[in-house]
């Protein structure tokens, strides 16, 4: 396993990451569409998740691609931003086709970043156009750590932000994370700048540190943040040819890299959950071994990107947090 030529959920071909923000208001929105409509299954393991048309992934709903998928800050007010994904994709003629209609199928999530020091002040609702903003900024480049809906985001003890992964098998087949890391709990261990995610690290991708020689007594973590306050969302994808329920079991799959770079993950102050994502472009030669590498790629490539975004994050007027690479933080 290795990462793909960008490290980015974009090795997958036809894939495109696009990230809009504001620095005043200290959120944003990352938008994934691709060329063509893509296969997708979603898994929420968090107790307190904000979603839109996340039942039509089910395995038994009727619409089998989407057109993008959104994550978005601004807790209920950020699932808005799907409404201006879906006028840009709208624009393009894009969408599920009724007889002479078309509509865009665009399901999201978000993040709780209301209380981090930005101006919530707004009269009219910012998402709409911040998600049309990313949706026009879609390529298969994009920035980590403090962008898109990872603007505003924060963990136990750093900032966090937008984090992103990817992994080239050795049967060629391809698989990408993209996360925005606003969690209760904490990527580090302890107080030390070692993450946890370090065994799955590749090519010092977030600094080469390994894992601490000692590890901390273990202790009964105190919330750090509210009910709903907390959530870490993502996108896992792939090339290979999957269906709506082998996506779902590559979502299930890769939370187990959430929990092995976020300590804890999946409480019930917490919205967790991660999108899956397939282009089709490559068979799958052998379902049951194909899948079960998939799943240990999925879960592998969330954990660096987890780490990523952390690592990433940079400073900003108002922050209430220190970022990773900080002096003393």
């Amino acid at each position: 396993m290795r990462p793909g030529p960008l490290n980015l959920i974009t090795d997958i071909e036809g894939l495109r990451v696009g990230n809009a923000a504001d620095p005043r208001l200290k959120s944003g929105v990352t938008v994934l569409t691709g060329g063509a409509p893509f296969a997708a299954a979603v898994h929420v393991m968090g107790g307190a998740p904000g979603t839109r048309e996340t039942d039509l992934l089910a395995p038994d709903k009727l619409v089998a691609q989407v057109d993008a998928l959104v994550l978005s800050g601004g807790s209920a007010f950020g699932l808005a931003a799907c409404d201006g994904v879906m006028a840009g994709l709208r624009a393009a003629g894009r969408g599920f086709a009724v007889g002479p209609a078309r509509v865009p199928i665009v399901p999201g999530a978000i993040v709780f970043d209301l209380l981090n020091g930005g101006n919530k002040g707004w009269n009219d609702n910012p998402y709409p156009a911040l998600g049309r903003a990313a949706l026009d900024a879609a390529a298969a480049d994009f920035v980590l750590g403090t962008a898109g809906a990872g603007t505003g985001a924060a963990t136990g003890n750093l900032k966090g932000g937008l984090g992103s992964a990817s992994a080239v098998l050795t049967n060629g087949l391809t698989v990408g994370a993209l996360v925005v890391v606003n969690a209760l709990g904490q990527a580090t261990v302890g107080h030390t700048r070692q993450f946890w995610a370090a065994p799955w690290e590749l090519e010092a991708e977030f600094g080469g540190l390994g894992l601490p020689a000692s590890f901390p007594a273990a202790r009964e973590p105190a919330p750090m943040k509210r009910m709903g306050e907390a959530t870490t969302i993502a996108i896992v994808a792939t090339d290979a040819a999957l269906d709506k329920p082998a996506l779902h079991r590559l979502a299930i799959a890769a939370h187990d890299g959430m929990a092995r770079a976020l300590v804890p993950s999946h409480t019930p102050l917490d919205g967790d959950l991660i999108f899956a994502v397939s282009t089709g472009a490559k068979p799958l030669a052998d379902p049951v071994a194909g899948s079960f590498l998939l799943g240990h790629a999925a879960a592998s490539c969330l954990a660096r990107a987890i780490a990523r975004g952390v690592h990433a994050a940079t400073p900003a007027p108002g922050d209430r947090q220190p970022c990773w690479g900080d002096p003393g933080a």
